[in-house]
């Protein structure tokens, strides 16, 4: 049975959810789910702005069909190339013989790479500034490389300001009926998906979003649809805003993240000790993880999120404890700046966590190190808790 949403009087959301789905991309843990957003433009030529995941192909052809009645389907506009917007290409091509795919050139490169066929006959290569005329709607192309890979475009729609955004601006979580995020409490309940969903896909390519912002400030939008969660009509800055601080990766929470890795609990000890004396000197808001239970999709949105990061690790092996240090390599890898940090070492006769840590800390950019550096033997003692009570007013004293 057809589950679709008007966008507007002749755009239709032809999406689809899995919740089956454990793990985007096999590896972000989805809980709730997924989204994959597609919508159909109806006028004197009609287009489809994107596919979507394999998953979900059976609901989205119905979907496609319906709002169709019987007409030909002229354009599909692709995006982005990955495989969980693209996976119906195929069959949207033995469906719809006539079809031509409008993309970039690395794009429409990417099908042959993806799929093995040969759309050179039915494809439309588009840059910068080239357009589309659908009828009412002109779609303008936009693009935006590496956001996040170096193939997408986005479309930008005059006559109703819309702006299909591909993967930015979207989240984590499959909808529930509520497609626009007027619909929903966001800030409650969606807020840290969309941080998580930015971060860790999006997140590494901070200097390439706020390009793609740049050109969008330039236009009338009073539209947002991604190809991930919930479409924007209403308040479209609150979104903008949020972007612009990750993509600047700039703190939005003036307090203190704290990342422990511990085997028999000392450190943990240690890194619960510093939070409650940090409590205790007014910090508000601080969180607490334990990298080994923690996925390190969450911790590295934290690491957004706060504006000091305190490392707290066991030894092992000689180098920082493998979760601390897993977490360590994905903040460089995607190029988190400007950070206080705070560092915390634990080792029963070498302990040599915090040399690495600081070593990995300093691969990255701008980023401050605090002292003292936590060193402790075994266990907090009372000489190590007074080194904890010094590294707490030092990042009382960095906070605002």
């Amino acid at each position: 049975m057809v589950n679709i949403r008007k966008v507007t009087d002749d755009t239709w959301w032809v999406g689809a959810s899995d919740r089956r789905i454990g793990l985007f991309e096999n590896i972000y843990p989805v809980p709730d789910g997924m989204a994959y957003n597609s919508y159909l433009i109806m006028d004197e030529k009609t287009c489809l702005m994107d596919g979507v995941d394999a998953s979900v192909t059976g609901q989205y052809l119905e979907n496609v069909a319906h709002v169709l009645a019987g007409k030909s389907l002229d354009y599909l506009v692709v995006q982005h190339m990955e495989p969980d917007h693209c996976a119906v290409i195929p069959v949207l091509l033995a469906r719809y013989p006539g079809l031509k795919i409008v993309a970039s050139a690395k794009a429409i490169a990417m099908i042959g790479q993806f799929y093995g066929i040969d759309v050179s006959g039915s494809a439309i290569a588009v840059k910068e500034v080239d357009t589309l005329e659908l009828g009412r709607h002109t779609l303008n192309f936009i693009t935006a490389p590496m956001v996040h890979w170096p193939e997408v475009i986005m479309s930008y729609d005059p006559a109703t300001g819309a702006l299909f955004s591909a993967d930015a601006f979207g989240s984590f979580g499959a909808l529930s009926g509520n497609i626009f995020a007027d619909e929903v409490n966001w800030g409650r309940d969606i807020l840290d998906e969309a941080r998580r969903y930015y971060v860790n896909i999006v997140g590494k390519y901070g200097a390439q979003v706020a390009a793609v912002l740049k050109k969008a400030s330039a236009l009338e939008i009073k539209m947002l649809l991604p190809l991930h969660g919930h479409i924007w009509r209403e308040n479209l800055e609150t979104i903008i805003n949020r972007y612009e601080t990750w993509a600047g990766y700039i703190p939005e929470e003036d307090s203190a993240a704290i990342f422990y890795g511990s085997i028999y609990g000392n450190t943990a000890n240690a890194a619960e000790i510093l939070a409650v004396r940090l409590a205790e000197k007014g910090v508000k808001n601080i969180a607490v993880y334990d990298t080994s239970k923690t996925d390190t999709s969450e911790m590295l949105a934290a690491a957004f999120k706060y504006k000091v990061l305190v490392f707290a690790s066991a030894t092992y092996n000689g180098e920082i404890f493998d979760p601390v240090n897993h977490l360590l390599t994905d903040i460089k890898n995607h190029n988190l700046s400007g950070r206080t940090v705070g560092i915390i070492d634990n080792g029963t006769w070498a302990a040599t966590a915090g040399k690495r840590i600081i070593e990995a800390v300093g691969a990255m950019k701008n980023m401050t190190v605090l002292e003292p550096v936590v060193s402790i033997k075994s266990a907090v003692d009372t000489d190590t808790h007074l080194k904890l009570i010094e590294l707490a007013d030092a990042i009382k004293n960095c906070l605002s």
